[in-house]
């Protein structure tokens, strides 16, 4: 299955780095979300990723937002990276690589887990997809772009 802009997103529960099991679903209603897939905790492009997210949550948050970042390493990997770094958000270990496969997230050359960033909105909707592996800060530059355009769509609606 791949998903694609204005699909549904698929739910799906993953442990997080405190150890405790965090769903899609509950943010569905109440945040628009950023899911973010990345290939490895404490590599050059991912920690530059990570960071750029760290230093944006509060504009990320302010729009309404919800950061989850995903990978294949394991709870203690992503405690230790979300520590060394001063992470506020959720990493979510997908060690299996299942949630991975149910969004369709593609490798790179074939071998390389994806970077690839999904903006679901608060209905579940699928908004937007960016898939970048050699610029990893320009994940925070499009979900920030996407979160001002559904925050305008809303206050254009209430004031219709």
């Amino acid at each position: 299955m791949t998903v694609r802009v204005g699909d549904k997103a698929p739910d799906f529960t993953l442990p997080s780095q405190m150890g405790d099991s965090v769903a899609l679903s509950e943010f569905l209603g109440k945040k628009n979300i950023v899911l973010y897939f990345y290939p490895k905790d404490e590599s050059k492009g991912c920690t530059k990723e990570a960071c750029t997210f760290r230093d944006s949550y509060d504009a990320l948050t302010n729009l309404g937002a919800e950061v989850l970042g995903v990978s294949s390493q394991s709870v203690e990997s992503h405690k230790s990276f979300a520590t060394h770094y001063g992470l506020p958000f959720i990493l979510l270990s997908d060690v299996d690589n299942k949630v991975r496969e149910l969004y369709g997230v593609p490798s790179t050359m074939g071998i390389l887990p994806g970077r690839v960033t999904y903006i679901i909105d608060k209905r579940g909707i699928v908004r937007h997809i960016f898939n970048s592996q050699s610029h990893p800060e320009l994940h925070v530059e499009e979900a920030i772009k996407i979160l001002n355009e559904i925050k305008q769509e809303q206050s254009d609606s209430i004031n219709a």
